[in-house]
């Protein structure tokens, strides 16, 4: 499906969607710029989005492919898309694996999930059939570690494609039955920011394997941005024709236009009719590498982190610190844990470990996270909040979503107000 213009697009969009109409009834007849557009306010896009009295589709759900997002919680969110939209979506999707590394003929295990609307595994699987260059698909899906790891084994498997978690795990599994799986050529990571402190584990079960994004798309947000060859995995680029990529400063909301300054990524979809995404917040936060190829770096989720009192702990750099005081990589996993007891918060830091920790280590680590952090210890000392807790935990045992196996940043545990 061709990319519309703009202008042709908002107009679609503004005639034959209800929620588009009313969002949009204050504009000129003709918009000209996306600038000149709302950004989407999720909680009413999706309140729109229900059934049967659907108010964003600009259309009947006649002939369509439904996904739904991997949350668990809040309104579910379902994302149609015709058929010509689908093939578009997963060919650009597909010619972006070359990218990332897709050679010709190589044989493929697809580890993503799937089931219950989650997209995923569908999804990749696609992409991969309309990748183009040959290749072997294994659609081998959420199955255990020990059966993916016969499978590379005696099927000569080259790439591995999953969730980051998933592949650490297998990783995990190869590790423990002291079988590393030298012939793996590429891991391919996609639904979640593969985190540093899952590299040595990675690099030790596949010490020949390059690591690389398999692209940057979404359920709800649909195709965002391609991976670009080089080191840093989180840069991505705009698919030309088929994506406009924008970053929006976190206070005035203006579009952000200088290298290494970060902003909220929203994104326009220009060929998606049925359920148009016109400056569409991802829920991401990136900075510019490149402004004029579209190219920008993941630096986070946009609201991720922990807030203690009012001590806010945003996970990168909470996580950066504990990797710079973790000399030995003992560190393999983290996420916040927000508890509340004897009437003050506290915040655990469970991290996950395939060798025993040190004594001594996680005192370090609080140390560090205070020197960091000076207002956490200041409010500690005032009987405000409790002192930073650490939980080593075996890497298994991290949090993930039971659907899609994404790690779980953050886990609020505290009793309802």
């Amino acid at each position: 499906m061709p990319a519309k213009p703009l202008p042709e697009l908002v107009d679609f969009a503004r005639r034959n969607s209800p929620f588009y109409a009313e969002l949009y009834r204050d504009l000129p007849p003709r918009v000209e710029h996306l600038t000149e557009l709302p950004v989407i306010e999720q909680t009413a896009f999706w309140a729109a989005n229900s059934w049967p009295e659907n108010r964003l589709l600009t259309g009947p759900l006649l002939d369509a492919g439904v996904y739904k997002t991997g949350g668990t919680t809040g309104v579910p969110k379902f994302s149609p898309w015709t058929r010509t939209e689908h093939a578009d979506s997963v060919t650009a999707f597909g010619a972006g694996l070359v990218q990332a590394g897709l050679k010709p003929g190589h044989r493929v295990a697809n580890l993503f999930c799937a089931g219950e609307l989650y997209g995923g595994f569908l999804y990749i699987e696609n992409a991969l059939h309309h990748a183009p260059v040959d290749n072997v698909r294994l659609p081998v899906g959420a199955a255990p570690d020990g059966y993916v790891a016969d499978l590379i084994h005696d099927f000569g498997v080259d790439v591995l494609a999953g969730e980051p978690m998933k592949l650490s795990s297998v990783a995990e599994h190869l590790v423990t039955q002291g079988r590393p799986a030298e012939r793996i050529e590429l891991l391919l990571f996609g639904g979640d920011l593969l985190f540093a402190d899952l590299r040595p584990i990675l690099s030790r079960a596949f010490p020949n394997a390059a690591v690389a994004s398999i692209g940057y798309a979404s359920v709800d947000a649909g195709l965002v941005g391609a991976p670009v060859p080089g080191d840093d995995v989180r840069v991505h680029e705009a698919f030309p024709h088929r994506t406009v990529v924008e970053l929006l400063d976190d206070i005035t909301g203006e579009p952000v236009t200088e290298p290494g300054v970060p902003g909220r990524v929203v994104v326009t979809n220009l060929f998606r009719t049925l359920m148009p995404i016109l400056r569409y917040p991802t829920g991401d936060r990136a900075e510019w590498v490149d402004v004029e190829r579209g190219r920008f770096r993941l630096v986070g989720r946009a609201t991720e982190g922990a807030r203690v009192g009012t001590v806010a702990m945003p996970t990168e750099e909470i996580r950066a610190v504990l990797l710079a005081h973790d000399p030995d990589q003992i560190i393999s996993g983290m996420q916040m844990v927000q508890r509340r007891w004897d009437g003050k918060d506290g915040l655990v830091l469970r991290l996950g470990f395939t060798e025993e920790p040190p004594a001594g280590l996680a005192e370090r680590l609080v140390e560090a996270v205070y020197k960091a952090r000076p207002l956490y210890p200041d409010y500690v000392a005032d009987g405000v909040i409790h002192d930073l807790v650490v939980e080593w935990v075996p890497r298994s045992e991290l949090v993930t979503n039971p659907r899609t196996g994404k790690l779980q940043q953050v886990i609020d545990e505290r009793p309802p107000a």
